[in-house]
């Protein structure tokens, strides 16, 4: 099968030098790109800031913001078998990015945002027949039935929830959904051995 797999975190620009952001690694996308690669899979990856040695035979494509990314998405989502969104898609983008670097000033400065394009959702509707997308979900509370209230709305075929505890880490605890299935849960493990148990998940979608 051919997997389109996103990860890291990504950057949303108020100058050029200065950026709104989060705290993703990128370990887990590049743990699952590894994996599906050792089943024998085709794995374009499309990268957002992650400074992560590219697994061998993987295709990388960079996007460094939000919009880069959900462009790229688009391009090579007609091509794939299996979406999996394991990357951290920043939730919102300046409305208006400055050319020059902003001096520092004794003013307060206001920045104002608007929400990004929510690519998972965008994927979920527009799947062709036979394909599956999964989705992650970082919660802080109510994990699991946010994941699963995401998991319905964005027409997933998995969800993977976890808390913000996993961002950067080597390891993590994670459970997953499927709409015809009951929870499974995963203890705490280093995240290139669930990255296999999720590939095996994801196989059996098919």
């Amino acid at each position: 099968m051919r997997f389109l797999i996103t990860a890291g975190g990504t950057r949303e620009y108020i100058d050029p030098v200065r950026f709104i952001s989060n705290a993703s690694s990128g370990k887990m996308g590049y743990a699952l790109a590894a994996s599906a690669v050792k089943c024998g899979h085709d794995v374009t990856l499309i990268s957002a800031n992650v400074t992560l040695p590219v697994p061998e035979n993987v295709s990388v494509i960079k996007a460094q913001t939000a919009e880069e990314m959900f462009n790229a998405v688009k391009a090579e989502f007609a091509e794939c078998d299996c979406l999996i969104m394991a990357a951290a898609v920043s939730d919102y983008t300046p409305t208006e990015t400055s050319e020059q670097k902003i001096k520092k000033s004794d003013s307060e400065l206001i920045i104002k945002l608007k929400p990004t394009a929510d690519i998972l959702k965008w994927a979920g509707k527009h799947k062709g027949k036979g394909q599956k997308v999964i989705g992650f979900a970082l919660e802080d509370k109510d994990i699991e039935s946010r994941a699963e209230k995401k998991l319905i709305e964005k027409n997933l075929d998995m969800i993977i929830a976890n808390a913000p505890s996993t961002i950067a880490s080597d390891s993590a605890e994670v459970t997953i959904k499927t709409p015809d299935t009951d929870w499974l849960t995963f203890a705490s493990e280093n995240k290139s051995t669930l990255a296999e148990k999720v590939i095996a998940l994801a196989e059996k979608l098919f």
